[in-house]
């Protein structure tokens, strides 16, 4: 077990290596977070929708999705694509991430839009506007200020599983603590560094939210 000096001496040591794994795990969990988010919104008013049969595709996408790993879904977008079409590395890791993390995101979009009052709809037809107004400019507000606190804990589930890029050689902060491990024979300490910097970043992400959160309740 590594001595807490020595984990301290190589987390300084090494922090230079880190940089750049960083800032690519952070674009790939934002870049994959904004994909996400509209994927969600998209299957979330889908499935509430009138659409004949987009009830069904909307269940249909969250079962397969919800039901399959995630680093089964990297891999199919990486390599069983690359016949058809290079996506390359960041591509197919931000679009197997959006789409793994829309399934969860359409349903909390759609639990929040199903708890606003019906009769906020109601009211927003009887002063002339159309379904899609009400929705957009009453309904939809309302909804995303319920959907924050799963919202943020979705976005911090994103940014941990982004380290499943690491399978297909993308050079995010799990496979530079794997590379520096293997290259010393060290792994515990790359390791717990590693998780140290994670743990930094969901506590910032935990903040942002939790001010996001408290911001809304203010305007409630």
């Amino acid at each position: 077990m590594p001595g807490f000096q020595h984990v301290l001496e190589e987390f300084i040591r090494t922090f230079p290596f880190f940089m750049k794994p960083l800032l690519l795990t952070l674009e790939l969990t934002l870049a994959s977070i904004i994909v996400g988010t509209i994927i969600g919104l998209f299957f979330a008013l889908l499935k509430l929708s009138s659409v004949p049969g987009g009830k069904y595709l909307a269940d249909l996408y969250i079962a397969i999705i919800r039901g399959t790993p995630l680093i089964v879904q990297i891999f199919i977008l990486y390599f069983g694509f690359y016949q058809i079409v290079d996506l390359g590395q960041f591509a197919s890791a931000t679009l197997a991430l959006a789409i793994h993390s829309g399934a969860y995101i359409a349903e909390i979009f759609r639990g929040a839009i199903q708890s606003i009052d019906k009769g906020q709809m109601e009211a927003g037809l009887s002063l002339g506007m159309s379904k899609a107004q009400t929705m957009r400019r009453i309904i939809l507000p309302q909804a995303f200020r319920h959907s924050v606190p799963p919202l943020g804990n979705q976005f911090i589930l994103s940014l941990k599983e982004s380290s499943l890029a690491a399978f297909i050689a993308m050079d995010e902060l799990f496979a530079m603590a794997r590379r520096l491990s293997a290259e010393t024979f060290d792994e515990l300490t790359y390791f717990i560094i590693v998780a140290i910097y994670y743990l930094i970043i969901v506590i910032a992400f935990t903040f942002i939210f939790n001010r996001v959160e408290k911001r809304f309740a203010k305007g409630d």
